[in-house]
């Protein structure tokens, strides 16, 4: 007879839900937290052992086989053991997917006359491209967005058709492939809402809309523009100022700015017809496109102002480069470009004498300079201030993950960002035994978390090292030359700027829209959408 030994089992149990699609499923993230870490007993020896070892496992392949049992399990069972419904609801789902094909023949129809549409506008404008060309550089913003929503317009079936081959397999990955499918179609009606609420407001009030437009610039020109431009002409703020520059350069800003306000007075009359295009762009295409065109219309409407900024900076930084070059000849230094550093030179007596002479007028001048320069570059950055701000407006809209926004506020499990576990310690010493049984939960990213990473571009745009030198530019006299306002396009519009003008045949486009439609029935079997 042999002897009996006992046996130490040491158990690991994790109880979990099952993932699902539109549920919930497992993701690892760097969120941890304690307090939602529930212990109610001692932990085993062999647990703390485990602590103490380096980990070997990989956490990756366990989630994804989580994720991935269910959505296999469920496959395998619908191809070996198809679940028969009863014939009640064999007629409901008969009746759901007539309704759906007829949806569907709606949809494709629908698309395929705006696809026609399309297609002849974008001949056209091919075809006269050198007449259109000019129009084009003056409207870059509303052309840019203008190609955009028509390139969402022809591709969402293509977006929505596009089904990833592993979606069927994991949970993670249907989740994944659905908000792909349907976060561009999504962003199209949302700015097209918005824009036929701003073009119906804006029809019915406008003509107040455009005589509050009119008389508001009129008083910035008048009472702002021209009037600063006058103060200059004489001692602004107490400074004394050299009269006959300050004389020459207020007569040319004050020719500049009146006769440019004539200009633009003289079509006046055509404003409220410029104030219906915007509504019925805003209808049409949505709302980002009429903040576009008032982008691409504003700076049209302020080129003299950035003319004259262009034209003093030229005067200011030159001034400015002559005077520090003769402070140089002064303390007998020279500016080597070669090696970018101040070497020491021997002036002559002559060099000398040309310099002190250059040098005192070009200094008593460069007060009058810079107050002008000052002037222009505050009206120029406060007109990249107003334009930055509706370019921000575009990028906002256009990158806002709304798919994401409203299946977060209906159900935030669906977008996991980590794990924790909910322990409970059984210790049968009596057996022989120590089980350890513990719920495996996940980590909800918070809304801001969840949006956050779409607006990350916003900050690499406007970043400390550009700001830096904007203050640079202007310190030194020179310039700005890149807008403010000139922000990458947003990566959230769910096309590049890159992609191709679709042109297939209208019918092969009216196939594809409806197999798009069809392919999210709720009926269908494999239907992620």
């Amino acid at each position: 007879m042999g002897k009996l030994f006992p046996i130490l089992i040491s158990t690991y149990i994790v109880i979990y839900g099952t993932p699902r699609f539109g549920g919930h499923h497992f993701s690892l993230g760097t969120r941890h937290s304690s307090d939602q870490a529930k212990t109610f007993s001692r932990k085993p020896k062999w647990v703390e052992d485990l602590d103490q070892k380096k980990p070997v496992l990989d956490l990756d392949t366990v989630i994804l086989a989580t994720n991935c049992a269910a959505a296999a399990t469920s496959l395998f069972e619908e191809q070996v053991s198809p679940h028969r419904p009863a014939i009640f609801y064999v007629l409901i789902f008969k009746s759901i997917t007539f309704i759906w094909q007829l949806f569907s023949v709606f949809i494709a129809s629908f698309s395929t006359f705006v696809y026609i549409i399309l297609q002849i506008l974008h001949f056209l404008l091919s075809y006269g491209s050198d007449s259109f060309l000019p129009l084009q550089n003056l409207f870059t913003h509303t052309s840019r967005n203008i190609r955009v929503r028509c390139c969402q317009i022809l591709y969402w079936p293509i977006f929505l058709h596009n089904n990833d081959s592993r979606s069927g397999s994991c949970v993670e990955y249907a989740e994944k492939a659905s908000l792909r499918k349907h976060s561009m179609w999504l962003n199209i009606v949302i700015d097209i809402l918005l824009g036929n609420l701003f073009g119906l407001a804006l029809l019915t009030h406008i003509n107040s809309t455009s005589l509050t437009i009119l008389t508001f610039t009129s008083d910035v020109t008048n009472h702002w523009w021209l009037i600063s431009c006058a103060r200059l002409m004489g001692n602004p703020a107490g400074f004394k100022l050299n009269t006959e520059l300050a004389g020459v350069l207020g007569t040319l800003s004050l020719n500049s700015i009146q006769i440019w306000s004539t200009l633009w007075g003289s079509f006046g009359f055509l404003f409220i017809y410029f104030i219906k295009g915007l509504a019925i762009f805003g209808i049409l295409f949505g709302v980002t496109t009429p903040a576009a065109l008032t982008i691409d219309l504003i700076t049209i409407s302020t080129t003299h102002i950035s003319t004259l900024h262009w034209l003093i900076s030229l005067i200011y930084s030159r001034q400015i480069q002559a005077t520090t070059a003769l402070w140089r000849l002064f303390r007998g230094q020279k500016w080597n470009p070669l090696r970018e550093r101040l070497d020491s030179y021997d002036y002559t007596v002559e060099q000398h004498i040309v310099g002190s002479l250059l040098f005192t007028p070009l200094l008593l001048l460069l007060p009058t300079t810079s107050a002008f320069y000052m002037s222009f570059t505050i009206m120029y950055t406060t007109i990249g201030f107003i334009l930055m701000v509706l370019e921000v407006a575009i990028s906002v809209i256009h990158s806002t993950p709304y798919t994401k926004i409203f299946l977060w506020l209906l159900k935030p499990s669906r977008f996991p960002c980590g794990i924790w576990f909910e322990i409970f310690s059984v210790d049968l010493r009596a057996s022989g035994s120590d089980v350890l049984v513990s719920s495996l939960h996940s980590y909800s990213y918070s809304l801001g978390e969840l949006v956050q990473p779409h607006f990350s571009y916003l900050r690499s745009a406007v970043s400390r090292s550009s700001i830096s030198s904007s203050v640079y530019r202007v310190f030194s006299g020179r310039s700005l030359s890149s807008p403010l306002y000139n922000l990458p396009f947003a990566p959230g519009a769910g096309v590049s700027l890159k992609v191709p003008w679709m042109s297939i045949p209208f019918k092969d486009y009216w196939t594809l829209c409806r197999d798009a439609v069809f392919s999210c029935n709720p009926t269908h079997t494999h239907a992620k959408c």
